[in-house]
């Protein structure tokens, strides 16, 4: 087991935002691990929770605090409720140090019929406005909302890290996609704004790019399958980027030597980005 890089009488603690599966899960167990307590917010219906407990109590197991919400984190009353209920569990003493954005609640529609379907049929299965209103909201600018209510809570701690998830599809269009890849544009231009604007509250804001990695979020994109096929002919190392990979730089960016790294993107995947191999 790795030592304990927080120090458990600290009371310091990580806010994951989608934490019952891929990247904020993998993050909540690494996180743990190094002694950071947690409050996790997710939402799963109840059949689903018999995957998520026994991941909850192997968080435990590490002998931190954790706090678990499972309602929507975008719908604003449920945001206040939420960190009403955090605010109890840290007492005065606890501080938020860590907070993860990794919601993945979006629309994979087309934007527009493919060369053999006629352009009349399912118009319901092409991106209309509102779809792309919510995808922005859910994985972008919710995250601006949630850092601000932290901080306005003065739930902060005084080296605060925030964290938000993109990838490729921010500059690459992907079928289906159009509505995720604004959405992580929107939040990189959101973190960027986190990190210069409330830098002077000792709060520093990055994003990570992760490489293709075998989540449930991927495995809704059209296209998936090839997707990771051309990233496993890509990467250096011949495998798929995995959510233990992106919540170890996580938790080295957390750290306080990491704290002069802000505003970036930081990109995850061994190298598969700027590979011209095939295998």
């Amino acid at each position: 087991m790795p030592s304990h890089a927080f120090n458990q009488d600290s009371d310091e603690w990580a806010l994951i935002l989608g934490g019952s599966s891929g990247f904020g899960l993998a993050t909540a167990h690494r996180l743990a691990e190094a002694g950071l307590n947690l409050c996790v917010v997710h939402r799963d219906r109840r059949g689903a929770m018999r995957r998520v407990e026994p991941e909850f109590e192997a968080i435990r197991a590490h002998g931190v605090s954790l706090a678990t919400f499972n309602r929507d984190a975008l719908d604003p009353a449920s945001r206040a409720e939420i960190l009403d209920a955090i605010g109890a569990e840290l007492g005065e003493a606890g501080k938020i140090r860590v907070l993860l954005h990794s919601i993945a609640f979006g629309n994979l529609k087309l934007v527009a019929p493919e060369e053999t379907a006629e352009p009349s049929v399912y118009p319901d299965r092409y991106l209309e406005e509102e779809d792309m209103a919510r995808t922005v909201h859910a994985m972008g600018t919710s995250l601006l909302a949630w850092t601000q209510d932290v901080h306005g809570r003065g739930l902060f701690a005084p080296d605060a890290r925030v964290f938000g998830l993109t990838s490729e599809g921010n500059t690459v269009a992907w079928k289906g996609y159009a509505a995720v890849a604004a959405a992580k544009v929107a939040l990189e231009s959101v973190s960027r704004s986190i990190a210069v604007e409330m830098a002077h509250f000792g709060i520093r804001s990055n994003v990570i790019q992760a490489g293709v990695t075998d989540t449930p979020a991927l495995r809704l994109i059209p296209g998936s399958e090839r997707l990771k096929a051309q990233a496993l002919a890509k990467n250096p190392f011949g495998r798929l980027t995995t959510p233990r990979d992106v919540a170890n730089v996580i938790y080295l960016l957390s750290l306080p030597e990491a704290a002069w790294v802000n505003g970036d993107i930081i990109r995850v995947d061994g190298g598969e980005h700027i590979s011209g191999l095939s295998r």
